[in-house]
């Protein structure tokens, strides 16, 4: 690690060892510990208000968070999440397991990663290569799991899914027994070769600054001779945590901290200057996790959404904004004028969203086919982007904001704050909104297969048993649902390569004004044409409700914009 970022770095790993230490008290009851990790982390939460502390640890936390800025909201998972593994932990296959690895350690390595991005040295994270960090997180927590099983065993626990021990017969028991078997050596063996595959993840760091890469190969190498170490411990793994030798640490970390200290002395890295504690450093409680948030403002009509049977909603709506040149051009404007007056237009929609109830918004704002048009053109596109990012207009609203694209030719200042907004809204839930830019339906598609095909010649899927289900859980964004309506604007007829896997069942609804024009009782009047249809999905159709039971307001239902669909 650069030696500014040292202090920071080692206040994290203090606070993520006393709680570690915390959840795994000896000669205390499970409910006990629990509540020593609940009381460390409610005084946390006061330190960090107050802006000072009497605890070392907490203290460091304290410092860090006004030094460098940082949101320790996200630990708020992280430490509830230890309490709960007090009172012991049991998994049925890797998929749970994984759930409480990404819980557990990634909101600890997110806070390293803004310490870079703050310094100056971001570790900047590719959506194409997801899943190498995904798995890169699973082989340290399985490293740092065989490392401890001794300790665990020791207190009754074994933390190892029962999708990993059914190929075992008997190992299951000798380890609770402390039986050194051949059973249990074969389950060594293969969890420890699991480990290595997934820490050795050569294309994971490729393009991030040098000195960011060097921290995460050595971390990797330094996993890999403690999987040594394992394997060589044989039956003494069941009494007592194995280690490497000094001599193979030395391997390891002499040349890292040459390349590191020629890599850092390239860099001129910054800390900021201190602050006092802002409302964003507290570590909120689980009953207010985001406050200052309002509604929407109402529509200048004083329009209201109509009422639509709740299973009659569209859960998920896709919008392709289309003619924003076209409005420019009928109007005498450039076609950059044409895409800043469309930012209007989502903005209106994102609140009509809201007001009506949606659960998931995903707007097509630029796609890859898109880099053909004309460079002034492409480089106005992105500087609106920009622009609306840093005023953001939807701060203030119970909106989680979302990126689906790649950021392959994209500005790093852009990429950076799509990112930002990311982190900043993900505990909110009202809204989803996802915006698509630099997005392809094909590309997301090929890099899918490529880490499904990956996943396979690793052994974590059998390509003979693929599912829907296996390649949903690879994509980019695997928690997305279905687009029930997805709709078009700008006299177009085509879906133009967005969205195809999500969009296979759709309902398609194509209007003939340009985006500009658009506004939420147009979102509404989609929504209420998408109640009206019926979603047969290759079964029988059931009856429908009558359109007359939905209660549109006077003045939309004479709009004549609306008459005219």
């Amino acid at each position: 690690m650069p030696s500014v970022l040292r202090p920071a770095c080692w206040a994290l790993w203090a606070a993520v060892t006393v709680l570690d230490d915390l959840a795994d008290e000896a000669d205390v009851t499970p409910a006990e510990r629990a509540a020593h990790v609940e009381a460390w982390t409610r005084a946390l939460e006061h330190d960090l208000a107050a802006g000072s502390s009497t605890d070392p640890v907490r203290y460091a936390l304290v410092d860090m968070a006004e030094r460098w800025r940082l949101d320790l909201t996200s630990l708020q998972g992280a430490m509830a999440q230890t309490r709960d593994d007090a009172h012991g932990l049991r998994f049925a296959d890797w998929a749970a397991w994984r759930a409480w690895c990404n819980k557990e350690i990634v909101p600890w390595v997110e806070q390293v990663r803004h310490l870079f991005e703050q310094a100056g040295a971001p570790m900047t994270l590719r959506l194409d290569r997801q899943a190498d960090y995904e798995r890169f997180v699973d082989g340290a927590q399985l490293t740092d799991l065989l490392t401890d099983l001794s300790t665990d065993l020791a207190q009754g626990l074994l933390l190892l899914p029962q999708e990993a021990l059914e190929p075992f017969p008997g190992a299951e028991a000798d380890l609770h027994q402390g039986r050194w078997s051949p059973p249990v050596a074969a389950l060594i063996t293969e969890l420890t070769a699991l480990a290595r595959r997934r820490v050795t993840r050569p294309a994971m760091t490729r393009g991030m600054h040098p000195g960011a890469a060097i921290v995460l190969d050595t971390a990797a190498a330094l996993m890999r001779a403690q999987l040594d170490a394992i394997d060589a411990a044989g039956p003494t793994l069941l009494t007592r945590p194995p280690r490497p030798s000094l001599v193979a640490r030395a391997r390891v970390l002499a040349p890292a901290r040459l390349r590191s200290s020629l890599a850092w002395s390239l860099t001129p890295l910054t800390m900021p200057r201190p602050q006092r504690p802002a409302a964003t450093a507290n570590l909120p409680s689980p009953a207010a996790p985001d406050s200052g948030l309002r509604p929407p403002p109402p529509h200048p009509s004083g329009a209201r959404p109509p009422q639509i049977a709740a299973d009659q909603m569209p859960a998920h709506v896709a919008v392709i904004m289309d003619g924003n040149g076209r409005w420019a051009e009928q109007r005498g404007l450039s076609r950059s004028a044409g895409h800043r007056a469309g930012t209007a237009a989502v903005r209106e929609i994102v609140y009509g969203a809201l007001e009506i109830g949606l659960g998931h918004l995903t707007l097509y704002a630029f796609s890859t086919e898109n880099w053909k048009r004309d460079a002034e053109e492409i480089t106005a596109i992105l500087a609106i982007l920009q622009s609306e990012l840093d005023e953001a207009p939807f701060r203030d609203l119970n909106v989680r904001q979302r990126w689906a694209g790649w950021p392959d030719k994209l500005p790093e200042d852009l990429v950076d704050s799509l990112r930002r907004e990311e982190h900043r809204t993900r505990a909110r839930t009202a809204l989803t909104l996802t915006v698509c830019i630099n997005y392809g339906g094909r590309h997301e598609i090929t890099r899918t297969a490529a880490a499904l095909a990956q996943a396979a010649r690793e052994g974590d899927v059998d390509p003979h048993l693929l599912s829907e289900a296996d390649f949903t859980r690879h994509l980019p964004h695997p928690n997305m649902p279905d687009v029930d309506l997805l709709w078009r604007t700008g006299n177009e007829q085509r879906t133009s390569n967005f969205l195809p896997w999500h969009t296979a069942y759709a309902e398609l609804y194509f209007t003939p004004g340009h985006w500009p024009d658009m506004d939420r009782r147009d979102l509404w009047q989609a929504i209420t044409e998408y109640s009206r249809r019926q979603r047969r999905h290759g079964a029988v159709p059931t009856p429908l409700t009558s359109p007359e039971n939905h209660h549109w307001p006077p003045h939309t239902q004479s709009d004549p914009r609306h008459r005219a669909r």
